[in-house]
């Protein structure tokens, strides 16, 4: 009898899923942040971004006519750049810039952030802590440039400790 005929239904289901995941996963998160990159970027360019006003509250020393396009095309770079593998650690750079000033709102202007401060968020308080989400979707994506050499790497380590 072979392995798999072992298996219940379930398992054999659940295996194949969580292959599937495995496979699709990092990719289909690296498209994700590419589009909320590009389209988030997009809207600051356009002007029809619904987060203009708190960037231009927060970055109150920047003319935020020329501010907030500059962040729109920094941002749908961000995008661009995850698009391909050979760019992504440039989009990372660039990310990592970015990412910082997204929570400068807390800091500047919590009234804004939050209905109770500090723990009750407002609608653009959840808006901005959503990116810690970003953050480590970004982490993921970034620890997945060297992972064939990493798989490779864990796989001869596994081998030479079952010789021991």
């Amino acid at each position: 009898m072979s392995k798999k005929s072992n298996l219940s239904k379930i398992e054999q289901w659940d295996i194949r899923i969580s292959r599937w995941m495995y496979v699709h996963g990092k990719p289909i998160l690296r498209y994700s942040l590419a589009l909320i990159f590009i389209w988030f970027g997009f809207l600051k360019i356009t002007g029809d971004s619904p987060a203009e006003d708190v960037v231009a509250a927060t970055v109150f020393w920047f003319d935020p006519e020329i501010f907030i396009p500059v962040l729109g095309v920094w941002e749908v770079l961000i995008g661009l750049f995850l698009c391909f593998r050979v760019t992504i650690r440039l989009a990372l750079l660039l990310l990592i810039f970015q990412m910082p000033g997204t929570f400068l709102p807390f800091i500047i202007l919590p009234e804004i952030c939050f209905t109770n401060i500090p723990y009750q968020l407002s609608m653009e308080g959840q808006y901005i802590i959503k990116n810690l989400i970003i953050i480590s979707a970004a982490i993921v994506v970034g620890g997945s440039v060297r992972e064939p050499e990493f798989v490779k790497k864990d796989i001869k380590s596994a081998d030479t400790e079952s010789d021991s």
